[in-house]
């Protein structure tokens, strides 16, 4: 039950970001669901390349390269998905900031110490 509550509230995070991020365009919900599932599946092999191959450059900007590697997964994903696009590098920057806050907000929401 909490795998669908997450992948939900993603999907609406994706919606939300999408409304506020110029450049960020979500075509609805069921493109939402499925940009989540997407994502997911190139964030644990693409993502996860990158991840290791940039572990030197992750060190040296203190994690800050991990929103760099969060944004290629964004756009990689609007590459593959119709209804989800994402036009430059900014805005996927500024939506995997987003992205990375909201969901570190609403898992600490979900599971208060």
């Amino acid at each position: 039950m909490d795998i669908i509550v997450s992948w939900v509230l993603s999907s609406l995070l994706l919606l939300a970001i999408a409304h506020f991020v110029p450049g960020f365009q979500m075509g609805g919900f069921g493109t939402a669901l499925i940009a989540v599932i997407v994502i997911g599946a190139i964030n644990a092999t693409l993502g996860l390349f990158l991840k290791i191959v940039g572990f030197p450059l992750t060190i040296l900007t203190l994690g800050l390269f991990l929103l760099v590697v969060n944004a290629i997964v964004l756009k990689v994903a609007a590459a593959i998905l119709p209804g989800f696009s994402i036009h430059g590098f900014f805005p996927a920057f500024v939506a995997a900031i987003l992205l990375s806050v909201l969901r570190l907000l609403l898992r600490a929401a979900a599971h208060p110490r």
